[in-house]
């Protein structure tokens, strides 16, 4: 019986088998190698991911209804600017017109009425105005009650020769377009009353201030009498009075009667609510 062994096979043929098996190694080595490859890249079949981009430094436009972001280098927002309203439009064009009369000088900074001449009237009788909701002293001779159009109320003190204007004490609704402001409407009505002193008498000022529930100017009118210069101390104050227009109270007493111009202080000081 024949017995195989390598060693008697010829070296040629050894070398042969030596080859061919070293082929199939390599072709089998070949084959995992790329079966690996394939995995670490995705599913076999698949293509390589793409490479993710970096995020973009651009934040996203918001959504409809989100609120935009606040970008970290913008100042804060300006305070809107407020419009003035018509009402205060026309106010202080209304102001500026009664400061373009050359009768009327542009109103002093706030400062407090003195003590005028004369002595000082007490009393506790008091006149009540029905239609501009006030009321004050009632004095007593030589003042009397007289009558009052076009005013609410009225007192005087007899005629001083040569005076030119009469002493009078009245009240009544400021019969001018009250303004937004007190101090305002004191100015209107104080160029008002020069209706009530001789013509071409002009203002000048002694004192502006506000008092309970309202505001006073104090005042010197100057005219001429038969081509002599004469004044009258005269004061208005306008009063806010709940549910209707602010009441005016208006004073003017002249040189001739001096000595009664403390009066007015007195008057001032005693003005109330109904």
């Amino acid at each position: 019986m024949k017995r195989s062994r390598i060693g008697d096979l010829p070296m040629r043929v050894i070398y042969r088998l030596l080859a061919g098996f070293t082929a199939a190694v390599l072709a089998v080595v070949g084959i995992v190698v790329g079966l690996v490859y394939a995995g670490s890249s995705g599913q076999l079949g698949e293509m390589p991911a793409r490479q993710v981009a970096a995020p973009s430094a651009v934040a996203p436009s918001p959504g409809l209804g989100s609120p935009p972001a606040a970008s970290p280098t913008a100042s804060a927002s300006p305070t809107p600017t407020v419009s003035p309203s018509p009402a205060a439009v026309h106010d202080r064009k209304v102001v500026l017109a009664a400061l373009a009369d050359p009768r009327i000088p542009k109103l002093p900074r706030d400062r407090r009425l003195g003590p005028l001449p004369g002595k000082k009237y007490k009393t506790k009788r008091r006149l009540r105005d029905a239609k501009s909701g006030v009321s004050l002293i009632r004095f007593g001779r030589p003042w009397k009650i007289f009558g009052a159009s076009p005013f609410s109320t009225k007192q005087v003190l007899p005629k001083a020769k040569g005076a030119g204007v009469r002493a009078m004490l009245v009240t009544c609704p400021v019969p001018i377009q009250a303004q937004k402001s007190l101090k305002d409407t004191a100015l209107l009505a104080a160029r008002w009353t020069l209706n009530h002193h001789p013509k071409g008498s002009k203002i000048a000022w002694t004192a502006s201030q506000s008092i309970k529930d309202g505001w006073l100017l104090a005042y010197r009118v100057k005219y001429r009498v038969k081509g002599k210069s004469r004044l009258s101390m005269a004061a208005v104050a306008v009063t806010e009075v709940p549910g209707t227009r602010p009441a005016m109270i208006f004073v003017t007493i002249p040189d001739a009667q001096h000595k009664r111009w403390r009066d007015i202080n007195t008057a001032i000081s005693s003005i109330r609510l109904k």
